[in-house]
């Protein structure tokens, strides 16, 4: 019996190693990165104070006044490469999620950040304040343990719950699936979108000039980024859950908020702007509630290029399938496809002179 057990236990763990073996060759078959600099930082944030005096001497577990906390700001981890492009590129995360989106896979391979660094391009990945490393928050919330990996399997397009979408482009083995999962990570505060755009504002100004990259929810507070700071001189956008439009204009449905000021919104005519939606978006109302929202999303998004192109603006939505590109999910950075994406996305930005 004992043997049984031993043999048992040297199975699994062979079996991990060759996992591991195969995770590792995924990411080492590639030409050596030449980083000239590297580093990590926090931009912005607050400072409270609470009332009261501190007394040094009481032990640190005593609850005492006088004391001060700082959080709300963003968390930076950046690379630059040898010989780096001018423009660098500052990717922000969506909803439940953190810089990781942008750096890996489920299934181990490059992200968006190291395939743009290979490229030249300086990049700063970014946790929103109350996320990940920036978690340090000045307004409590309640965070919960509910399950809920199989309601963002469904929302975020790789299938209807248990089943995958024929064609997707997202690894099936369970090894990444877990992965996945473990990617998703809770908001530690009670953050509004205001504390988000001045953080990130403050990453560009120590990051300088660059291109703004947002997934999913970080799309709105990306918008008004650029608004705020003027270092932003394009954007990318990845399926971005709301827009910004001007007042007397918003169409009912856009989760992007009130209208703004046509002064603040002309800034956005300023700058060249790409959004990318995926596949399995329906052009016809469907069962799955689900796929009638991203449907509503990519209309809304329509409306919203032709709402800043007749304000002299310039953007270019992007549905992949109608460009031959076919199964991809919410994620297009990371589908087993990404660097399909980002060779179109170079194009783009050499198209529009952001490449130097």
């Amino acid at each position: 019996m004992k043997k049984k057990i031993t043999s048992y236990w040297s199975a699994i763990c062979l079996l991990i190693m060759l996992s591991s073996s195969l995770y590792a060759q995924k990411t080492t078959n590639q030409k050596p990165l030449i980083i000239k600099e590297q580093g990590a930082f926090s931009a912005g944030g607050t400072v409270v104070k609470s009332e009261g005096t501190f007394d040094p001497l009481k032990p640190w577990n005593v609850q005492q006044g006088g004391q001060t906390r700082h959080g709300d700001h963003a968390d930076v981890f950046y690379q630059i490469p040898a010989k780096a492009k001018h423009l660098s590129m500052v990717f922000l995360h969506g909803y439940g999620q953190s810089k990781r989106s942008w750096q890996t896979t489920a299934d181990g391979r490059e992200g968006f950040s190291d395939i743009f660094l290979r490229k030249g391009y300086g990049v700063y990945l970014v946790d929103q304040p109350g996320r990940g490393a920036a978690g340090q928050t000045t307004k409590p919330t309640q965070i919960t343990s509910i399950p809920d990996d199989q309601t963002w399997f469904t929302q975020f397009r790789i299938g209807l719950y248990p089943n995958f979408n024929n064609g997707v482009q997202f690894p099936k083995d369970s090894l990444s699936m877990d992965n996945f999962f473990r990617m998703m990570t809770p908001n530690t505060g009670n953050v509004d979108e205001v504390t988000i755009v001045n953080a990130m504002s403050a990453v560009f100004d120590k990051s300088g000039e660059g291109i703004l990259f947002t997934h999913s929810a970080g799309g709105s507070p990306g918008w008004k980024t650029a608004i705020k700071n003027n270092r932003v001189k394009a954007i990318v956008a990845i399926e971005p859950g709301g827009f910004a439009f001007p007042e007397g204009e918003v169409p009912e449905g856009n989760r992007g908020g009130k209208g703004l000021p046509l002064n603040e919104f002309m800034k956005l005519t300023k700058i060249p702007i790409v959004v990318y939606f995926g596949d399995f978006i329906p052009k016809e109302e469907a069962n799955a509630a689900s796929l009638n929202f991203w449907r509503n999303v990519l209309a809304t998004a329509r409306q919203w290029a032709k709402v800043v192109n007749a304000h002299g603006g310039d953007v270019t939505i992007v549905h992949l399938p109608e460009i031959g590109i076919k199964g991809n999910t919410h994620f297009v950075m990371s589908d087993l496809n990404n660097k399909e994406v980002a060779d179109v996305l170079t194009k783009w930005l050499k198209e529009k002179g952001l490449d130097k």
